[in-house]
């Protein structure tokens, strides 16, 4: 055994506090990892302060998207020992109905690391080792990148691709996306890289510039439209490059009431809505409108375990660009970090490192 630490969320609002303890053998089935890096996210903002409540009890370390290596394992696990991996954001049991049906996000077993299980803000972390995401370190240094910067992969990548892939994104559609922040910006570019032509949507216009250069076609600023004339704008985008009217693919990616509001009309026909982002804000819609248009809406939990090599070879491919998003920083810094995310000071996602 040796001493490891985590910074844990005591109570909403208050700052992490570092604690130390005592890392045991992994039990059968789990696997202990050495972490490399951890994404900070807008959930982990939403449990820290806007009271969203954590399935585990308090005092808990936060943080679901992790890389990392693997130190030790317990039985049936042994052969991960020394490889780099990246946790997925949910991990199934695998082994209920759900999961044997391959419905693994709706399994009512899975662990979510920083909500169910003690989470990434650490040192070392523990978890089921029966679906992690193998890191190929060559490829990972021909791409220019550090273990530590596919940690993000974990969510705010994989999150948008599962979502492109349930959309059934295929070359010739409009993508739509609402929001490029630390998700919609990743859902732009797997989006263009996965043959659509794709709009985004936001309310800042540097976010809006620095996507043309990454797959976004046009970029609309929603405070200078309201619902009609944007819907408008789109439409004659898509008449003068000779796009579909049709089945548009919505990715709804800021989580906030005005994106959802901003999604459900521009619904048309064929379309799909894809509920990336999260908020508790709650919203009064016509669906009936999802009926008339022949239209569907689809939720997006995670990411299934399965999707993560793709993913992966998207980003070792140069398809996701990561580097120009995201920022490496102490795990030390975690409070001030955490402080400024919430007063949107950080110009890209923050990586923390033990």
């Amino acid at each position: 055994m040796s001493t490891a630490y985590r910074w844990v969320m005591t109570e909403v609002g208050q700052p992490f506090e570092k604690v130390f303890f005592e890392l045991q053998d992994p039990a059968p089935g789990e696997v202990c990892v050495e972490v490399a890096g951890c994404g900070v996210c807008h959930t982990d903002l939403g449990f820290l302060y806007d009271g969203v409540r954590t399935n585990s009890p308090l005092p808990l370390a936060l943080g679901h998207e992790i890389s990392g290596r693997v130190i030790s394992a317990g039985q049936g696990c042994e052969d991960s020992i020394g490889k780099a991996v990246i946790i997925p954001a949910v991990l199934p049991c695998y082994e209920c109905d759900l999961c044997q049906r391959g419905l693994h996000n709706i399994c009512r077993s899975q662990k979510m690391p920083g909500n169910d299980i003690q989470g990434g803000f650490a040192s070392h972390i523990t978890v089921p080792g029966h679906c992690l995401c193998e890191v190929d370190e060559g490829k990972l240094a021909q791409a220019g990148l550090e273990l530590a910067d596919v940690s993000v992969v974990a969510d705010a990548v994989t999150t948008p691709f599962q979502a492109a892939a349930q959309a059934d994104i295929s070359p010739g559609d409009l993508a739509i996306v609402i929001g490029v922040g630390g998700v919609g910006g990743y859902a732009v570019q797997i989006a263009s890289a996965m043959g659509a032509t794709v709009i985004t949507i936001d309310v800042d216009d540097n976010k809006l510039e620095s996507y043309k250069q990454y797959g976004a076609s046009l970029t609309l600023n929603a405070t200078e439209y309201d619902t009609r004339s944007l819907k408008k704008a789109v439409q004659s985008f898509v008449k003068e490059n000779n796009l579909r009217a049709t089945e548009w693919k919505i990715f709804e990616c800021s989580g906030s009431a005005p994106g959802q509001a901003t999604a459900f009309s521009l619904l048309t026909f064929g379309a799909t809505i894809a509920v990336v982002g999260f908020t508790m804000a709650k919203q009064e819609f016509r669906l009936s409108n999802l009926m008339a248009f022949h239209a569907k809406a689809q939720g997006n939990w995670g990411c299934a375990p399965s999707y993560y090599p793709d993913t992966l070879a998207m980003v070792l491919e140069g398809k996701i660009a990561m580097k120009p998003f995201t920022k490496q920083y102490p795990l030390s810094d975690i409070n001030q970090i955490f402080a400024d995310a919430h007063d949107h000071k950080l110009s890209a996602r923050a990586i923390l490192v033990p």
